[in-house]
């Protein structure tokens, strides 16, 4: 086990908590349970560097993100925002504009690490946890789970951290729409079944289901899931289906010819075992 922080002026409570619970998995989990998890500036800029750092970590196959206490993560902190660097001499114009931006670098980083990231929402995902939770590959939900596009309700637009684009993709424009314009609490099993989670399981199973998704996707070829994970996003973005053909035809001749992945797997059904992967 091991534990990361950032601290621009010596905080001494690390708001990020990394972890390594089985071989190959990282825990990331927000740590700052007194204000569940809410996004100030001392909790994002260090996840951020966090997630960088893991994506050079070879040893590291799938990520899980999940929240310290009864929530996943709140949204924007309105008391206590943190400490934001390189400010000084700045308009509050230009200020702003930067928070937006870091708070952004969250969202990609989440999206350009090469490993597989599971969201394992406990509690309450509002606002910008709800974006937070969106921007994972995958969200598992424990059963008290609930996300709220909060910003309506604050007379902001709930439109932040790439929602729009994000929820339609996931659930369809009507739901969106319905849950983005009307600030309601989604409870986890309607998050199921519009497809914002892909499981809900009891609370106190959530990180056991968790990892076992993370052991399963370790199972297979390193190559093959991380190339899984681009062409899966870069399906999402894609305007052309031909294009994106093209592009999923060369990466399956790509890993076909280029190792033996698929003669192994073959041994390994004739030989009634698992398969060892060596990309």
């Amino acid at each position: 086990m091991g534990l990361l922080c950032w601290s621009p002026a010596d905080v001494a409570l690390s708001f990020i908590q990394l972890d390594r619970p089985r071989p190959g998995v990282a825990l990331v989990t927000l740590n700052r349970p007194e204000r569940m998890n809410a996004m100030a500036f001392d909790v994002m800029i260090p996840l951020r560097e966090i997630l960088e750092a893991l994506g050079r970590d070879n040893e590291v196959r799938a990520v899980i993100v999940t929240g310290a206490g009864i929530g996943f993560c709140s949204g924007a902190d309105l008391e206590n925002p943190g400490v934001m660097p390189d400010i000084d001499g700045l308009t509050l114009t230009t200020i702003a504009q930067r928070a937006m931006r870091l708070l952004d670098d969250v969202i990609r980083a989440l999206r350009q690490l090469p490993q597989p990231v599971i969201a394992a929402v406990n509690g309450a995902a509002i606002g910008g946890g709800f974006c937070l939770a969106m921007a994972h590959d995958m969200r598992v939900a424990g059963e008290s789970a609930y996300f709220r596009a909060a910003g309506i309700n604050n007379g902001l637009t709930s439109a932040e951290l790439g929602l729009s684009f994000l929820l339609p993709r996931a659930i369809g424009t009507s739901q969106a729409f319905d849950i983005m314009l009307t600030g309601r609490d989604v409870l986890s099993a309607e998050a199921q079944r519009l497809g914002i989670v892909s499981r809900v399981v009891p609370d106190e199973r959530l990180l056991e289901e968790c990892y076992a998704i993370a052991e399963q996707i370790i199972g297979w070829s390193r190559i093959g899931v991380e190339l899984s994970k681009r062409l899966l996003w870069s399906g999402i973005e894609s305007s052309s289906l031909t294009a994106h053909m093209d592009h999923e035809g060369t990466s399956q001749l790509y890993v076909r010819l280029t190792t033996q992945n698929f003669e192994e797997a073959i041994r390994a059904r004739k030989e009634q075992r698992a398969p060892e992967f060596r990309d």
